[in-house]
């Protein structure tokens, strides 16, 4: 057997280079290079295989390691799970600052490979600096704790376990059923030891990703139940687009008329202005959508795995004698709700259902419902985007002047606080990849790092990261990543001195907003109630090497937008608005826990109206 004699930390590199995917016979690279901050426990092993293999094997230098993989995870979801990038730190806090971005990649169903470096595997000595002890086991470390958020997990123990190993990381990885995150912990002595490889280890290696077949028995039923149903409703998720199957859904609306309801990660699936897009779906939903689900007879569940946001906390679908179909490529997600499950490839799915359902259309009556919901909504968000508040604008507002302004193919990045339910309500798209929220995890500071990852994967795109104060002070430092690789973002910077979304959650539960505005703390009450904090964040993008324009109206921010897009470098486009008004909610309710007891009459109020909401709460078992 004809081998190479390399380190671990090389051999690693070598075989990630060679690794591609291919679907409908479009092959392509999986990994885009890899993200990394070194330390003492990877600059040896894997920096220098990173160092040694520069030209072949792209390093990007960040920030934080939470943001790396926010980034690769983006990129991930750009490319459609095809593409990723790795990403490697040293040991303790270089690995778990990884943990909630890993946690993240895993619900979200994206693939990321982790590279963490960990204590040394001889021992010999042992504690080394970051190293957690352990009474029990001398085989516990930090990076432990990364087996629960990971779809595949590893330690390295000894060079040629690799051979095994990364082949079982890249079949999870290339999985559209099981991917997630995938962590292979790496002793830091291992990764500087040699052995003599195979040199068929780093041959060229091609994964074939499939579009599994479904049971022709279970299509037959699904064809059936469809053509029994009177009120069925389409729900439209993020498997949609990874399987590249809006086309496919486009036609079979246009011959059924069934109406499409989306997900945060099915938004795009149907272009916004189509007769038969209701728009989102569920505790963030427009009234069509949610009115629709309610009296639904039959909602056929594309892609989605059926968060309690998706299904307003299993209030959303209160006929009866609904039924469910579920066509997901995992048959976990497949089999929620009691449903039929179409296990396999959408695209595939759908195609077979528009041959199928030839002689199938709703009633004009059900039709002309859907319509007359079509028209509503579209003149609620005018209502909204031009409600002219001052002097300050309202969110709802800045998300209109974004939205008129971007191009279709343009991008909005988004993830946590008020902003996410607003742009699922309000924001019209057009293009499956001009919406790009995480909404799995909802994790403050994804938005700029998850923005730079989908500049990387869409260079030609412009990329709006909308992001709120309260985001944007948890996780800003991408934007020096930005610059360093000239990958251009408009970032939109609202600031509200607080934190918005929690504000009317502890409003909706009795606790009148405690803690969730940005204030000083009063000399006499001794509680957050005083001034507004003198924070001016747009002094700190600056710092960071952003261009910064702020705005004072709305006005402003129409011509900030304009400026921008002329920006070749990062833009933050810095603008104030008000708490209130907010966009409402609409004919939908969350379940979230109210206190059952309290000396406060708020929530005393709070939980007489969730007791009331509660009981429409369903189990979906036949």
């Amino acid at each position: 057997m004809k081998t190479r004699r390399l380190t671990m930390g090389q051999a690693i590199v070598e075989y990630l280079k060679q690794q591609y995917v291919e679907r409908d016979g479009v092959e392509q690279s999986f990994f885009a290079g890899m993200f990394g901050i070194f330390g003492h426990g990877n600059v040896a092993g894997i920096g220098q295989a990173l160092h040694q293999y520069a030209d072949s094997f792209r390093y990007y230098q960040t920030r934080n390691e939470q943001a790396m993989v926010h980034t690769a995870a983006a990129f991930a979801k750009m490319n459609n799970r095809m593409r990723t990038l790795a990403c490697t730190t040293s040991i303790g806090p270089g690995a778990t600052n990884m943990l909630t971005a890993a946690a993240g990649a895993t619900i979200n169903r994206l693939p990321v490979l982790l590279l963490p470096g960990d204590i040394f595997a001889s021992r010999l000595v042992s504690p080394v600096l970051q190293q957690l002890e352990s009474q029990v086991s001398q085989d516990l470390s930090v990076n432990d704790c990364f087996k629960p958020i990971s779809k595949y997990w590893d330690r390295i123990n000894r060079p040629e376990q690799i051979i095994t190993s990364l082949p079982e990381a890249m079949r999870v990885l290339t999985s559209q059923a099981e991917t997630g995150t995938v962590t292979l912990s790496l002793p830091q002595d291992v990764q500087s030891e040699a052995y003599d490889y195979p040199v068929s280890l780093f041959e060229k290696r091609t994964h074939v990703i499939p579009r599994p077949q479904v049971d022709n028995g279970l299509l037959k039923k699904a064809v059936q139940w469809i053509q029994s149903s009177r009120k069925p409703l389409i729900i439209s998720g993020g498997g949609t687009i990874y399987a590249e199957g809006t086309a496919e859904l486009k036609s079979l609306v246009e011959k059924t008329w069934i109406p499409v309801a989306e997900t945060f990660a099915g938004k795009g699936s149907l272009n916004y202005d189509h007769p038969q897009c209701l728009g989102a779906m569920g505790v963030t939903g427009t009234p069509g959508a949610n009115i629709i689900a309610r009296d639904a007879d039959l909602v056929i569940v594309v892609g989605s795995r059926l968060s309690d946001f998706t299904t307003a906390s299993k209030t959303a679908f209160q006929n009866p004698n609904v039924r469910f179909i579920n066509i997901n490529v995992a048959e976990f997600d497949a089999a929620k709700h009691a449903a039929l499950p179409l296990v396999g490839d959408a695209r595939t799915i759908l195609s077979f259902l528009v041959g199928a359902l030839d002689d199938f259309r709703i009633t004009t009556d059900y039709a002309q419902e859907i319509e007359n919901h079509n028209k509503f909504w579209l003149d609620e968000v005018n209502r909204i985007y031009d409600l002219g508040h001052s002097p300050q604008p309202s969110q709802g507002e800045v998300i209109g002047a974004v939205n008129r302004f971007s191009d279709n193919k343009d991008v909005v990045v988004c993830a946590a606080g008020s902003m996410p339910g607003d742009l699922h309500k309000l924001w019209q798209t057009s293009d499956p990849k001009g919406f790009h929220l995480e909404y799995g995890y909802s994790c403050m500071g994804y938005e700029i790092a998850g923005g730079l990852g989908c500049k990387m994967a869409s260079p030609d795109r412009e990329i709006y990261v909308l992001v709120g104060d309260g985001s944007y002070l948890m996780m800003a430092q991408e934007i020096v990543t930005s610059i360093q690789e000239g990958y251009k973002l408009t970032i939109i910077l609202i600031n509200n001195n607080g934190y918005a979304s929690i504000n009317g959650l502890s409003n909706s539960v009795g606790v009148q907003g405690y803690g969730t505005k940005y204030r000083y703390r009063g000399n006499e009450s001794g509680q957050l109630d005083g001034q507004n904090l003198p924070v001016d964040l747009a002094k700190n993008a600056e710092s960071l090497g952003a261009n910064v324009i702020p705005a004072k109206s709305l006005a402003d921010f129409r011509l900030a937008l304009e400026k921008a897009k002329l920006s070749d470098i990062t833009t933050v486009v810095s603008i104030n608005i008000e708490f209130e008004p907010r966009v409402p909610g609409y004919e939908s309710w969350w379940d979230v826990p109210v206190a059952e007891v309290s000396e406060v009459e708020t929530a005393q109020s709070a939980y007489r109206e969730y007791e009331d909401q509660k009981v429409k709460e369903r189990y979906f078992l036949t």
